[in-house]
C-alpha cells in the first residue's frame, strides 16, 4: 500500500532543497509517480538521512496556523498528492522535524473491499494530525505488509495493534481525538513512529527488496 519513492534530498543554505535522484529508466519519479518538473522537485527523504533517525519537535500552539507551518503541510501534501500509491507522510519525510503527518483521503476508499485502486478519487482534502500522540492500543496485534516511501522498494512483515486512539491537532489548532482500525491505524502507527525517529524496518520480519522492472 505504501510504496518507495525512490528520490533524495540534499541541503543547501538555511532550506532543504529537493533534486532528482537519478531520473533514470528505473526511476518511479519519471514513470509511475510523475513527481517531478523542470522547475520545482518534490522529493522524499531516504532511510539513508539523518533526520529520520531523530525525534521531531512538537509544534507549538501558538505557531500551529503561522505560515511557516502551513508551508510545511502544503509541501507535504503537494508531495503525497504526486505518489500515486502513497496514503500518508510525516514531515521528516520531506526533511522536516516537526510533530505533522498527513493523511490521504483515498486510505477510507483502500479500506472497503472490492474497490480497484485505478476507480479511487480523492475526495476532499488530506487529513492534517500536528503533535499527534497514541493514547489508546488494542491488546491483540496483526502481522501486516508493510513498505515505507522513505525506504526505497523495501517491504516487510510487523505486527501492529488493531487498533489505536489518537489526539492530535488540526491546522486551525483545534485538539481532536479520533479512534482507527484497519489501515487507518496502521497507518497512525507508521507515521508516529516516523516522528519518533523509527522506521518500520527496524521491527519488521521477512524483509524483501522488491526492484522496478525496467521500462
Amino acid at each position: 500500500m505504501i510504496v518507495d519513492f525512490s528520490c533524495y534530498v540534499i541541503q543547501a543554505n538555511t532550506e532543504w532543497v529537493f533534486q532528482t535522484a537519478q531520473m533514470g529508466i528505473n526511476s518511479p519519479c519519471q514513470t509511475a509517480t510523475r513527481c517531478a518538473t523542470n522547475i520545482d522537485v518534490l522529493k522524499i527523504v531516504q532511510k539513508e538521512i539523518p533526520i529520520l533517525r531523530k525525534a521531531a519537535k512538537e509544534v507549538a500552539l501558538t505557531d500551529v496556523q503561522k505560515p511557516k507551518i502551513g508551508k510545511i503541510i502544503k509541501r507535504m501534501s503537494s508531495a503525497l498528492e504526486k505518489c500515486e500509491d502513497g496514503v500518508a507522510l510525516a514531515a521528516p519525510q520531506i526533511g522536516e522535524s516537526v510533530r505533522v503527518f498527513v493523511v490521504s483521503p483515498k486510505v477510507f476508499l483502500l479500506q472497503e473491499k472490492g474497490v480497484p485502486e485505478k476507480t479511487i478519487k480523492k475526495e476532499g482534502g488530506n487529513l492534517i494530525y500536528i503533535n499527534p500522540v497514541i493514547i489508546k492500543k488494542s491488546v491483540k496485534k496483526t502481522a501486516l505488509d508493510e513498505g515505507c516511501l522513505s525506504v526505497k522498494g523495501v517491504f516487510g512483515k510487523i505486527k501492529r495493534h488493531e487498533k489505536v486512539t489518537i489526539t492530535a491537532y488540526d491546522e486551525l489548532g483545534r485538539k481532536f481525538t479520533r479512534g482507527a482500525s484497519g489501515l487507518l491505524a496502521e497507518i497512525f502507527q507508521h507515521e508516529v513512529d516516523h516522528l519518533n525517529g523509527i522506521l518500520f524496518i527496524d521491527s519488521a520480519t521477512d524483509l524483501v527488496k522488491v526492484e522496478k522492472n525496467k521500462k
